[in-house]
């Protein structure tokens, strides 16, 4: 005998074929207990730019291309820190192959090891111990050369925005544009500001700075570049279609850095990020208000 399953609709009764039933049952619970994973959307409906917490164990292979800033930003950790916990002194080169370790905590520097003092050589009893110093070995006449007057090195471009409005800290809007997606603290939501715009409008740069990072490399943020302000400091800018700054060049408060573009995401907009000592804080506390 068929078993049969009544169901409340509307006004009246109907059934089901318990095994529809079923059907509808588990349709319903696997949303929630697996299948397809949950993203996490920003305002404009396109998926945020990826996001992790501080990673506070393993390590991490150098890549070509990588940069000390690079991996602090990828990995959550201010750069001075992840510096001193890996022992790399200034001016903080790493190289493709060297291993960046990430056990303990963000801002824990790592011990440093104590230089033991020079053992002094003890003569054996009996033995006659010269007084007399060294003589130290004749070094050959260097003929003193020439001075040559060196290049002096020209200063960046000045900024042609200086008519663009400052925040009191001296920030600018690092595009114009409507505000589409907001800073998120929660979990892997948006750890910036999302600003719409023109396929190759202007992106600026929001304050004094050296870049120190400029490529892509970094998964979910496009063709990037990392500005570094001072040692508490960064900003990001990414998903340009093309960057107009390198590594290591001083920039100026609204001097373009790059285009606009959408590499990376969904649609056409600057992904924007300040960081104070490696943690994304909310930029619309640091920009004038519009």
């Amino acid at each position: 005998m068929a078993i049969r399953q009544w169901i409340s609709m509307g006004n009246g009764l109907t059934w089901l074929p318990a095994v529809a039933v079923g059907i509808l049952l588990s349709g319903c619970s696997s949303t929630q207990k697996g299948g397809a994973s949950v993203v996490d959307r920003n305002h404009s409906g396109a998926a945020s730019t990826p996001q992790r917490q501080p990673v506070t164990s393993g390590q991490y292979r150098v890549q070509r291309g990588d940069t000390l800033y690079s991996i602090a930003f990828r990995f959550g950790w201010d750069w001075k820190a992840l510096a001193a916990r890996n022992g790399i002194p200034p001016p903080y080169v790493i190289r493709p192959g060297q291993i960046i370790r990430f056990d303990g905590q963000p801002g824990q520097a790592r011990p440093t090891a104590v230089a033991s003092a020079p053992v002094a050589t003890v003569p054996k009893s009996g033995s006659s111990v010269s007084s007399r110093p060294p003589v130290p070995a004749q070094q050959p006449s260097v003929r003193p050369q020439p001075q040559v007057a060196q290049p002096v090195a020209s200063p960046p471009p000045a900024s042609t925005n200086a008519s663009i409005p400052r925040s009191s800290a001296g920030w600018v809007w690092p595009a114009n544009g409507p505000l589409i997606g907001r800073f998120s603290s929660n979990g892997s939501l948006n750890k910036g500001i999302d600003i719409a715009g023109e396929l190759g409008q202007p992106v600026l740069a929001a304050s004094d700075g050296s870049v120190v990072y400029a490529g892509s490399g970094l998964r979910g943020y496009g063709e990037l570049v990392i500005i570094k302000h001072s040692d508490t400091y960064v900003s990001a800018y990414g998903h340009n279609r093309r960057l107009l700054v390198r590594e290591g060049q001083q920039v100026k408060v609204g001097q373009t850095i790059a285009e606009m573009g959408s590499t990376g995401t969904d649609r056409v907009k600057l992904h924007f990020e300040i960081r104070r000592q490696g943690k994304p804080v909310d930029p619309l506390q640091y920009l004038p208000r519009r």
